[in-house]
């Protein structure tokens, strides 16, 4: 059973896989996927079962990558490493997802993060985004994102887990909300029950 869920307010963080890429001109280019299509990723477990989400081909296709920067780790206090604006960052949708090629800026803290790429201490992607529209499937734990409202960054990152506050925590809310409302209409459904056969109980004694 899949079911129409509300927009999720708040950024969300995904993580794929990074590569560098070096050139005969020595500069410093890296290249990966910030996002995979059809692929169930864990989000989180509760009460023994596992809850996915699968990123729907068609997710990006309305997105607003107008102006999209590339972070290490998503950190806003670092400087930008590269920027779609201005073309040092590429982004290229295809059938798997979406490819990046980013062509760092030189700088030293740029320079920092391409040593590290390179000796495999960093080798993970994520990008920032908000979601438009998302399903959810009761029967496979999974949530379905359907289009994605803005790319913000993709990041170098190095450690690849989803952030418990900002992702986690509220789709466990979202389930709790709809276990409360569940039995709330169950309880509604009691009750008016109950209130049909007093009534018929009185009926059948006169």
């Amino acid at each position: 059973m899949t079911i129409q869920i509300p927009k999720r307010e708040g950024k969300e963080l995904r993580f794929a896989d990074l590569s560098p890429i070096i050139t005969e001109e020595n500069q410093m280019i890296v290249e990966g996927r910030a996002v995979v299509f059809n692929q169930p990723t864990v989000l989180f477990k509760m009460n023994g079962n596992e809850y996915h989400e699968v990123i729907e081909p068609e997710a990006l296709d309305e997105a607003d990558m107008r102006d999209v920067v590339f972070r290490y780790n998503h950190n806003d206090n670092l400087f930008v490493m590269a920027r779609t604006r201005g073309g040092s960052l590429e982004l290229t949708k295809d059938a798997d997802g979406l490819l990046v090629r980013a062509k760092l800026f030189d700088i030293q803290q740029a320079r920092d993060l391409y040593t590290l790429i390179k000796a495999g201490a960093v080798d993970k992607m994520s990008f920032a985004f908000t979601i438009r529209e998302e399903s959810f499937d009761k029967e496979t734990r999974t949530w379905h994102v359907r289009k994605i409202d803005k790319v913000f960054d993709v990041a170098a990152v190095d450690q690849p887990a989803y952030d418990a506050t900002s992702i986690s925590a509220r789709k466990v809310l979202d389930l709790e909300r709809e276990r409360m409302a569940a039995l709330e209409r169950a309880q509604e459904l009691e009750s008016f029950n109950a209130r049909k056969r007093a009534l018929l109980l009185k009926t059948l004694t006169y």
